[in-house]
């Protein structure tokens, strides 16, 4: 990819990744780059630091927690915790519908937005961002307010925003939508094993358990991620999509000697003159020691997120068979040469793509041997094997006997093109309420049947129920709809279909859609669904 003119955006742009993968990027001459990061003199420090290497590129810095709704994007977390307003816009943008307003909302859209990056290197952590929200303490608090009857909605609320899943999720699609929107060719993002590469034998933990369930959690959460934007690189419209997945620490930003910051805090000196007694040291009324009214300064590392680690921590990190470490301007080549076109091999979705399993030639023949099984039986027991609502979602199960309906009335797809919406809903109508068999089929896999005069059959359990009083929408989702409506939107995509097989006939290369629908083949619901998924929802394979 041609990266000179470009706009890039660095999500985490001030961290130790990347800072270095902005200045890699320089040496490209891109027009813009927008380093994005949670704290504002981060930003602005890195905004500095990117400046006065910058030549010709125009670098602008953002600051704000881009997994909030923008309203709250620079309030610290404690602060959106204690705020019971703000936790319920928080929580219905994250439990609801992804709906526009949701994600206008979002302050990662609004960025998109405002700066229509070409480019999108997603330094941030996310799986730490998420996993050490520590939803095991929260459990621990919530059931032991449960037990003695005093839960409170304020602990519930906070408890939901410390589930790591459902917000990486959201996060996942919200991404997509941003950079669907944003037109954006390539997507980066910097993983974690959460472990440094090393096992379930780390001995780098915060806790007395090895390993840290809150460890584990960000591992969990880091190898979700992974798998959803597996998932992000298969679907249609989303920009290339790459992950470098560093598995060992990464090492350094700065060597100094100076203050030393803990979680951005400076750790202050303290001293205890006289030993204490135990019981006095740890009782409640405990003291003895001194705050020195100094910080403490020494000589470190620093390893971004990792933090400062003094000489002896980071020699015992960076040993051979321990964590050992990986530069940042070694991920940042990686990052630089990926968007380039030049493949590392460090690519992890190109990895996955080449180490799962796909079709086979031998499931493609054994298919036609099944359905012809299939047929065989359905001929034998006298039965029409339609859709059970199983496989998801009720919306198949409604296309499949819509089309079902539709065949018993219709002898081909042509004629169902040159159909009468009107005509062919009295008919569909009176098919359904003349043949038992068929009503109690669809009624009984809980799909209600909606007729001409608006009156619905249903049977004792329905799928889809209409939420509100919004009966379209669940008519929409399943239930199998046979108005004149429904009929002419059926009658509009046997004409496309007619359409596209007069294209075929002036071809018969190997690029033709030899499996297309034909107009003078019968309707046949499973390739009707089919279609309808292709060329209606976007719902292809786009790998194999």
């Amino acid at each position: 990819m041609e990266l000179q003119g470009k706009t890039v955006v660095i999500l985490g742009g001030s961290g130790l990744v990347g800072r270095a993968v902005a200045r890699h990027l320089l040496d490209l001459e891109p027009r813009r780059i927008v380093l994005v990061a949670l704290y504002e003199e981060e930003v602005v420090a890195g905004a500095e630091w990117l400046r006065a290497r910058s030549g010709d590129t125009e670098v602008t810095g953002e600051w704000g927690d881009i997994f909030l709704p923008a309203q709250f994007a620079k309030l610290s977390r404690d602060a959106l915790l204690a705020d019971a307003a703000a936790r319920e816009v928080v929580l219905g943008d994250l439990l609801g519908d992804l709906s526009p307003e949701v994600l206008e909302r979002s302050f990662l859209y609004q960025l998109f937005d405002r700066y229509r990056p070409d480019v999108v290197v997603d330094c941030i952590n996310t799986a730490t961002a998420f996993a050490y929200r520590d939803v095991f303490r929260s459990a621990r608090e919530l059931l032991a307010a449960a037990r003695t009857g005093t839960v409170s909605r304020d602990q519930v609320e906070q408890h939901v925003l410390s589930i790591p899943m459902p917000q990486l999720i959201r996060h996942v699609q919200i991404m997509l939508e941003c950079l669907r929107t944003a037109d954006t060719a390539a997507y980066v993002k910097i993983g974690t094993s959460g472990t440094g590469g090393m096992g379930l034998n780390i001995p780098y933990t915060h806790s007395e358990e090895r390993p840290s369930r809150t460890l584990l959690t960000k591992s969990a959460v880091a190898g979700a991620h992974t798998l959803l934007l597996f998932l992000v690189a298969r679907t249609p419209g989303a920009p290339a999509t790459i992950e470098i997945k560093p598995t060992t620490a990464i090492a350094w930003r700065e060597i100094a000697y100076g203050p030393i910051r803990r979680r951005n805090q400076p750790v202050r000196k303290v001293d205890c003159p006289a030993p204490l007694d135990l019981q006095a040291a740890f009782g409640p009324a405990a003291s003895g020691w001194k705050d020195l009214g100094e910080v403490l300064e020494s000589v470190y590392a620093d390893l971004g997120e990792n933090g400062l680690l003094s000489r002896d921590e980071f020699e015992t990190l960076t040993a051979l068979r321990q964590m050992e470490f990986i530069t940042p301007e070694e991920v940042a080549a990686y990052v630089v040469s990926e968007l380039q076109g030049r493949p590392t091999g460090r690519d992890v979705m190109t990895a996955l793509d080449g180490a799962t399993a796909g079709p086979t030639y031998q499931a493609g023949v054994l298919r036609a041997a099944a359905v012809q099984r299939l047929e065989a039986l359905e001929q034998e027991h006298g039965v029409r094997s339609v859709a059970f609502e199983m496989l998801g979602p009720p919306r198949l199960s409604k296309i499949l006997y819509e089309a079902h309906i539709l065949s018993r009335i219709r002898p081909s797809v042509g004629a169902l093109a040159d159909s009468d919406a009107a005509s062919m809903s009295a008919e569909a109508v009176r098919l359904v309420a003349g043949d038992v068999s068929l009503r109690s089929a669809i009624l009984s896999i809980g799909l209600p049947i909606i007729v001409s005069d608006g009156s619905v059959y249903r049977g004792e359990a329905v799928i889809v129920t209409p939420e509100g009083g919004d009966v379209e929408r669940a008519v929409a989702r399943g239930w199998v709809d046979v108005r004149p409506g429904s009929c002419a939107l059926w009658i509009q995509r046997a004409r496309r279909m007619v359409e596209a097989a007069g294209v075929r006939e002036r071809a018969s290369d190997s690029g033709m859609e030899w499996w297309g629908i034909e107009p003078k083949d019968a309707i046949t619901p499973h390739k009707f669904a089919t279609w309808i998924f292709s060329n209606e929802d976007g719902g292809e394979r786009i790998k194999r």
